[in-house]
């Protein structure tokens, strides 16, 4: 995409919220007959080229899907890796990232992971407070059904102790008791390697999300691909329901 393209699509049409499900790091991988650790390493400089690229578009939140509740199951040496990665990512790229003014938050059972790995995120967590740029959301350890039930319990408790009506329970609350209660509800999703499901992603609040789905593979993923995609919902008519 030209400068002139991308010159364009920096007006109101530019999505606020930008979800991306980062799939296809193992077949990037297997296709260059290479183990799937490389893929993830690849994959991660693929983050750097959306941030940057949401930066510079204008687009103030950034949710990616980094690791599932359900990615536990991968083989430990996998899993191992993926530790060791997100503690480089945290220890030395997310460092440069606060020094652009980059916020970073985390949604997920971020309680499952290495002590280590959670005190880092909490650290990074409290050195970006107060940045304005863009909000990077992290979903780490995370599954959008167990976030869904886990908001059920909390409002059922205070329904049982008398705090709360049934009648009382709406979208807008269960809205506020979700692990993104504080954040827009994305505008656009994207996943790359060519799959066409959410993956237990941001389900509540992708309700009316613009989907899109790229064949690329995540470590391929570019700046142009973020623009393209960006250039498609622009395109797009969102009536949320209406006529």
């Amino acid at each position: 995409m030209d400068a002139a393209t991308t010159q364009q699509i920096a007006d109101p049409k530019v999505p606020t919220h930008v979800a991306i499900i980062m799939d296809g790091n193992g077949r990037w991988a297997k296709k260059r007959a290479l183990g799937r650790l490389k893929g993830h390493e690849k994959g991660a400089e693929a983050v750097r080229e959306a941030l940057k690229g949401c930066k510079d578009l204008g687009i103030q939140y950034l949710t990616l899907f980094a690791f599932s509740s359900e990615n536990w199951s991968r083989p430990p040496e996998e899993i191992s890796h993926l530790m060791g990665l997100f503690r480089y990512f945290f220890k030395k790229e997310l460092k440069t990232l606060l020094e652009t003014g980059i916020r970073v938050k985390f949604i997920g059972n971020i309680q499952k992971l290495p002590e280590d790995i959670q005190q880092l995120a909490n650290q990074v967590v409290e050195d970006s407070k107060l940045n304005t740029e863009l909000v990077l959301t992290i979903a780490l350890s995370y599954g959008s059904q167990s976030e869904i039930a886990a908001a059920v319990r909390k409002i059922s408790e205070r329904v049982e102790a008398g705090e709360l009506k049934p009648a009382d329970v709406t979208e807008d609350l269960i809205h506020q008791n979700l692990d993104t209660a504080d954040t827009p509800d994305p505008d656009l999703l994207i996943r790359t390697s060519g799959e066409k499901r959410l993956s237990n992603f941001l389900l509540w609040q992708s309700a009316y999300t613009e989907l899109i789905f790229l064949d690329v593979l995540w470590p391929d993923f570019t700046r142009s691909d973020l623009e393209d995609a960006v250039a498609e919902y622009a395109g797009r008519c969102r009536r949320f329901g209406a006529l």
